[in-house]
């Protein structure tokens, strides 16, 4: 056993998802890319709950309004019947609209953004009319103010200055209505309250669901990682392959596999020792990791020396230059390889790589068998290079590996 050539390997990136969760988000926000993400999940989750809370408002709308005119006489109340008809109404039924279309993703936040002061304003002018007629209905002002913090799906940012707004409203109808300066001082006291405990108890609950959806999706990446590498495993591969193709096949969308196979890599184990064998596999990943970096493209460990690189809607000219690159970074490691039969001494791998634009009458399997066949190829050509194949997948038979069919090879 000789000593170990990989001297001072750094250690693999972090995780977007661990690196959010270190730093930390005192002002709720994510990194971009991971803010999207979060939002997505966000709201898909919350649709169920807004449906409800949706309609719950327009029950409390119509609980209210029978209240009223209990409380009030007819023409005030035709007044206030025509500010809920014209204001809030509206604004619940556009809000039912969008949670059940094909919209709500795109056009539910701002919606319900913008709705929400407006929604509150009208309700602060209902309570102001029914105080100016001796009827109390500051309740009507703290229990919309709730509503917008914890029912509308908002987050706190939007929430927050959407309840500032109504408050705000309260101080401007209020004094323009001549209500009695007691009676003000009291109702702004309890609304600012209200607003105090609703924007803190938002701001924890949000932060919670943000530290949540981090740590889930830490919990996700474990498990869909190699233990070893850092790198996505089989299991994850598997997955991949399995939901890409069907979307590939509706798209028209080239597929491309590389199968990546360290040349050699029982002879290095041999002489260098399991832990270098580990080393190395770690830093090979690493390297090959940094080639998949598409929202559909995948590096996984496929088991053993071996790794798979899934590249979606690329093309053969797109795969043949990957595997260059591939093959340059490899060598840039400057790996030595003793124990390795050919020339070089250092560590090179082998490429067999599978692209094809995926048909409805055909599976994934013969998919990554032709990658196979492309890598036995590689092999059989005495290693350190890579085969392309393409039009071989016409003649492919799942589960009939074709071992002494003519292969082109492309890059000694």
């Amino acid at each position: 056993m000789s000593q170990s050539p990989l001297i001072g390997a750094q250690a693999p990136p972090e995780s977007a998802h661990a690196a959010q969760l270190r730093r930390g988000f005192p002002l709720l926000k994510f990194e971009p890319a991971l803010e999207v993400e979060f939002r997505q999940v966000y709201r898909a989750e919350s649709l169920p709950q807004l449906r409800r809370n949706l309609w719950l408002g327009v029950v409390f709308v119509i609980g209210f309004s029978a209240l009223a005119h209990v409380a009030l006489a007819a023409d005030v109340n035709r007044l206030m019947d025509l500010i809920r008809a014209v204001v809030l109404l509206p604004t619940l039924i556009l809000g039912l609209v969008l949670v059940y279309s094909r919209w709500y993703e795109r056009h539910y936040p701002l919606t319900a953004a913008l709705s929400a002061p407006i929604f509150g304003a009208g309700v602060v002018v209902l309570a102001v009319i029914a105080a100016r007629h001796g009827v109390d209905l500051i309740s009507t002002v703290v229990i919309t103010t709730i509503y917008i913090y914890f029912m509308l799906g908002l987050l706190f940012y939007a929430a927050f200055g959407a309840s500032l707004a109504v408050f705000a409203s309260y101080l401007i109808a209020a004094p323009l209505a001549a209500l009695p300066t007691p009676l003000i001082v009291v109702d702004v006291g309890v609304l600012a309250c209200t607003n105090i405990v609703g924007a803190m108890v938002c701001y924890t609950l949000e932060r919670a669901k943000r530290t949540n959806f981090l740590e889930e999706r830490l919990l996700i990446e474990t498990a869909s990682r190699d233990g070893l590498t850092g790198i996505r495993n089989r299991r994850m591969f598997d997955e991949h392959i399995g939901r890409i193709w069907p979307q590939a096949v509706r798209e028209q969308a080239p597929l491309a596999l590389m199968l990546i196979d360290i040349d050699h890599f029982k002879a290095y184990n041999d002489y260098y020792g399991h832990q270098a064998g580990d080393e190395c596999l770690r830093r090979v990943a690493w390297s090959l990791d940094r080639s998949a970096r598409r929202p559909l493209d995948l590096t996984a460990r496929y088991g053993g020396e071996e790794f798979a690189i899934v590249l979606y809607d690329a093309r053969r000219e797109h795969v043949e230059e990957a595997a260059r690159r591939i093959r340059a970074s490899i060598e840039a490691l400057a790996v030595e390889h003793l124990a390795s039969p050919a020339a070089e001494k250092r560590l090179t791998v082998s490429i067999g790589a599978a692209c094809i634009t995926p048909g409805a009458n055909r599976t994934h399997y013969g998919f990554i068998q032709l990658a196979d066949e492309a890598l036995y190829a590689a092999k059989e050509q005495g290693r350190n290079c890579m085969v392309v194949m393409d039009k071989e997948y016409e003649q492919l038979t799942t589960g009939s590996f074709r071992r002494g069919a003519p292969r082109a090879v492309h890059g000694a």
